[in-house]
């Protein structure tokens, strides 16, 4: 099946340029929607937990995931795990959890169109001739949604996201609010992170 998902003009705006790889993330996240039988997100119902990294222009991907489904890094219903690979968990505390990945054959056929010669010589996707990226954009918009995606539905996955609070408290240092969950006493002083001279822990709960 060859699913004709399109991200909306504004996505485009939002994320700034035409590539491939935000459309990718559009279609990918339509398509949980879809599997997971849910709506765009309008609040806090649907966690998206994406296994990229940093250091790869592929990250354009969760641009286009956040368009299409509403869970958003601002509304803290995205995050990444750094395993630095091309895939996401979508997950619905009511309606259970998918995993996407793309596939490495898809991957690979993409790579041989003219785009990523520009990209790998260090040309930004805004400057590239608009001709070569649509060319790359639409063959990806041609293919079976089975020739991008591996899909696997995950009943066992366990997902516990950190609980909010409004708590905060004043750094005896540079006097700016802290959230409690990132306040660092020292010498019975509460410090923010910067001030306290500890590192930030960055914790992952799967």
């Amino acid at each position: 099946m060859t699913t004709k998902h399109v991200p909306p003009e504004w996505g485009f705006e939002f994320h700034g340029h035409l590539c491939p790889f935000m459309p990718i993330g559009y279609r990918m996240g339509r398509l949980a929607l879809d599997t997971l039988g849910v709506e765009r997100e309008k609040d806090h119902g649907l966690f998206v937990i994406a296994d990229l990294g940093e250091g790869h222009p592929q990250t354009c991907m969760l641009d286009g995931v956040q368009i299409a489904t509403g869970a958003t890094y601002g509304k803290l219903m995205m995050t990444k795990t750094f395993y630095g690979k091309l895939a996401a968990t979508f997950y619905h505390p009511r309606k259970g959890a998918v995993r996407f990945a793309l596939k490495p054959d898809f991957i690979d056929g993409m790579g041989k169109f003219e785009f990523f010669s520009y990209r790998k010589r260090g040309v930004e996707p805004s400057e590239i001739p608009i001709t070569v990226t649509e060319e790359v954009t639409q063959w990806m918009y041609n293919q079976p949604d089975e020739v991008l995606f591996k899909i696997e539905m995950k009943p066992d996955f366990k997902f516990t996201p950190v609980k909010g609070s409004f708590n905060k408290t004043k750094c005896s240092v540079c006097e700016e609010y802290v959230f409690d969950r990132y306040v660092r006493m020292k010498e019975g002083k509460p410090l923010c992170i910067p001030c306290s001279g500890y590192e930030k822990t960055v914790l992952i709960e799967r």
